[in-house]
């Protein structure tokens, strides 16, 4: 990665937090709290850009405007909401099983080429 997209990156990262702080309150907490879920969880693409949490502020931005409570946005479930946000994404989790498996796998082959 070149300087130069680092920097531009952190300009992004400042201006997507900027406006995650114009939120109300409640909106600002369930956010950092569904940024954290992300971060824990990993979908792949969160570090290829931010869209995924742009998303979730332009939503959050239109609830607040036509002065909806966070959670009904949400919903009650926000660990929920965000599952569903991620269905169809790859995670970390899902690199990891598979690389267990594939060494796994591996091991056997290994282990029944040397027993014959």
């Amino acid at each position: 990665m070149k300087i130069q997209e680092i920097i531009e990156g952190k300009k992004e990262w400042r201006a997507h937090m900027a406006r995650v702080n114009a939120l109300p309150k409640d909106y600002q907490i369930v956010y950092k709290e569904i940024q954290h879920y992300l971060f824990m969880v990993g979908p792949v693409e969160l570090n290829t850009g931010i869209s995924l949490l742009s998303g979730i502020v332009d939503l959050f931005e239109e609830g607040a405007l036509s002065g909806k409570s966070v959670l009904e946005v949400t919903g009650k479930d926000v660990a929920a909401f965000c599952d569903d946000l991620i269905k169809d994404s790859k995670t970390y989790a899902d690199y990891y099983l598979e690389s267990v498996n594939r060494e796994v796998n591996q091991a056997a082959k290994k282990k029944l080429g040397k027993t014959k």
